[in-house]
């Protein structure tokens, strides 16, 4: 019979199980337009804000979109500042989303903001001083940015037509990113800057983009601290958790970098729609989804998968989050949490 030493068969076991998630987070961006409306949230029948409920819940991340619109009902940088401090009030920190459009940015759209220049140069200037400002917006309120996404979702480019990859290639959306990610070192130290993809199953796809966003005097793999990927269940079975470990295994072991699953949702009611995984719809289900991807996620080469975010878990009225499913939040319709909400604890 083989001796196997003790020590070592712990150490494997501890990380069998996975480690703990450093970020357990949420982006409820839509919080205080849905506040102006009307809406609490209760927790065991208490109203309480609902960023204090999901810190009291385990959460230690906000997500908040940001879009270019000088509007604060479409998530301006003036709404954002303001829910930011609501958030590190409660003990979160920051992680600010921008989408680089006066509305949705998406891989299917991402227009170019209205008062914003049309041409290359004029865009590379302007989005490192938007990108800049915006940073030093939060600094100087006291609620400094931890992560910050130069674009939402940017499989097929930003700022369409010109840093569209599919009428532009790479070299025009290398160029953006790059004037980004430069004023975000412009205004600080300590942040850190997120590349956001869809489908961060999708390993052909993931490995793809990156081997070709890198160019020599553009875009540098330096540039880049964390890459961050969404993941759902709604559009396609090919999106399973083991698809979604593979891709990550092997962007990580390419690049070394940090990694986040900083979108996802799983629905509480549905029907109709052919999911990617067995979990079942329901509440219990909700917390078994985020659980396979926190055991993925937590179980990555080298201790570089970072943690997960949920999207939108309280926005009643839009309860489908854009999904085919009626309804993916961790809340009632009148705001009560549901069992789910537990799954930014970090003993789940």
């Amino acid at each position: 019979m083989r001796f196997i030493n003790p020590t070592i068969f712990f150490l494997t076991c501890l990380v069998s199980l996975g480690s703990a998630l450093q970020y357990r987070g949420a982006d409820f961006s839509s919080l205080v337009n849905l506040e102006r409306a009307g809406r609490t949230y209760k927790d065991n029948g208490q109203t309480l804000n609902f960023e204090n409920i999901l810190k009291n819940h385990g959460a230690n991340l906000a997500r908040i979109r940001i879009w270019t619109s000088n509007n604060d009902g479409e998530y301006s940088l003036n709404y954002g500042l303001a829910l930011a401090k609501r958030a590190a009030a409660a003990g979160l920190e920051i992680y600010v989303d921008l989408h680089y459009s006066d509305t949705w940015a998406d891989p299917g759209k991402q227009a170019i903001p209205s008062s914003w220049p049309k041409d290359l140069n004029g865009l590379n200037t302007q989005i490192y001083t938007y990108t800049k400002n915006v940073v030093q917006s939060f600094s100087s309120q006291g609620t400094p940015i931890k992560f910050i996404e130069i674009g939402n979702e940017v499989n097929s480019g930003i700022l369409f037509p010109v840093g569209q990859i599919s009428s532009k290639g790479y070299s025009p959306l290398s160029q953006l990113l790059h004037s980004a990610a430069n004023g975000v070192r412009a205004a600080s130290a300590s942040t850190k800057v997120m590349i956001h993809l869809a489908n961060g199953w999708n390993s052909n796809a993931v490995a793809s983009f990156y081997n070709q966003i890198f160019i020599p005097g553009q875009l540098a793999p330096e540039d880049v601290d964390v890459m961050g990927f969404s993941f759902y269940p709604f559009y396609g079975t090919s999106a399973t958790t083991s698809a979604l470990k593979s891709s990550l295994t092997n962007i990580i072991n390419r690049y070394g970098k940090d990694v986040m699953v900083v979108e996802t949702d799983w629905p509480f009611s549905c029907s109709g729609v052919q999911l990617s995984d067995s979990s079942p719809i329901s509440a219990a289900g909700q917390l078994q989804w985020v659980s396979k991807i926190r055991d993925v996620v937590s179980s990555l080469p080298g201790g570089h998968g970072l943690g997960i975010v949920y999207w939108e878990p309280g926005w009643i009225g839009n309860a489908n989050l854009g999904s085919g499913c009626s309804d993916n939040l961790l809340v009632d319709g009148s705001g009560n949490t549901r069992s789910s909400i537990s799954m930014f604890s970090n003993s789940m």
